[in-house]
């Protein structure tokens, strides 16, 4: 009982620890920062995702009423000219939005690349020193998302317990059926769903196009399929079941929507 207790702690922990991981490190994560102008500190967190059904506010509270702000921004990826845009106090807050009107909405998928310069009387600063580049999607019903991301947890988390199984001498058959069942589930059936109502197309990744998020999911699910194929007549599949799951940490460790869909101007 206490070896399973341990078993299931890891397991979680890893599991966690992925998704935080790919969460963090991908390109919708917010630029966070902090610049000094006037000696003091204004921290900054610039979006780097925003639905398509309206423009992106871009705030920065800075209580001090002589720092004005303006947002540097274009469409991305070209080498088109950069439009400036100033922001307007409200209180401690400067903000604007992009695109600002009478810009069209963005398309699914469409990106802006932008940064913000601050400044007081002869001072200036600028933040991010490469600009945060922001994708524009299309809104997903929680109620598709939730069992998405769900499943796609559960999947990861029965992946590690059913290689603690086959490495401890356990019954990994239920933690490989149940792996398989929530990727294909998660992956192959929501996802494709996510994907549409969020960029426009169910599968942007091979052989139509180069989407990690997609491409991921596919060696991961081909890895799990060939482990169920050998679990198949009782058999408990021992090094097929830790190769899969060797795999799938290793795709999950690359950092969320990295390549992702990408509109073309």
């Amino acid at each position: 009982m206490r070896r399973t207790s341990v078993q299931w702690t890891i397991a979680i922990v890893l599991t966690l620890t992925s998704a935080v991981w790919q969460w963090t490190t991908g390109p919708t994560y917010p630029a966070r920062g902090t610049v000094r102008l006037g000696g003091q500190d204004i921290a900054l967190r610039l979006d780097r995702s925003h639905s398509i059904t309206e423009r992106q506010p871009v705030t920065v509270t800075v209580a001090d009423a002589s720092v004005t702000g303006a947002v540097k921004w274009r469409r991305f990826p070209t080498s088109g000219p950069w439009r400036i845009e100033s922001m307007a106090r409200k209180g401690d807050v400067l903000e604007t939005v992009i695109p600002p009107a009478p810009e069209p909405l963005m398309p699914m998928a469409g990106k802006l690349e932008y940064r913000v310069k601050l400044s007081r009387a002869s001072e200036q600063v600028t933040f991010p020193e490469k600009p945060a580049v922001t994708r524009f999607k299309g809104d997903v019903p929680a109620w598709i998302l939730i069992p998405h991301v769900a499943a796609m947890f559960f999947g990861m988390l029965f992946a590690t317990r059913a290689a603690f199984a086959a490495i401890g001498g356990g019954n990994t058959r239920t933690w490989g059926f149940l792996t398989v069942a929530l990727l294909v589930f998660g992956g192959f059936v929501l996802g494709p769903i996510v994907q549409k109502l969020a960029f426009g197309a169910y599968w942007t990744g091979i052989p139509w196009g180069y989407d990690l998020t997609d491409n991921k999911m596919l060696i991961a699910g081909v890895a799990w399929i060939l482990a169920a194929v050998q679990l198949r007549g009782g058999r408990q599949a021992r090094v097929a079941v830790v190769v899969a799951t060797i795999v799938t940490m290793v795709v999950f460790a690359i950092p969320h929507s990295v390549w992702g869909s990408e509109a073309k101007w």
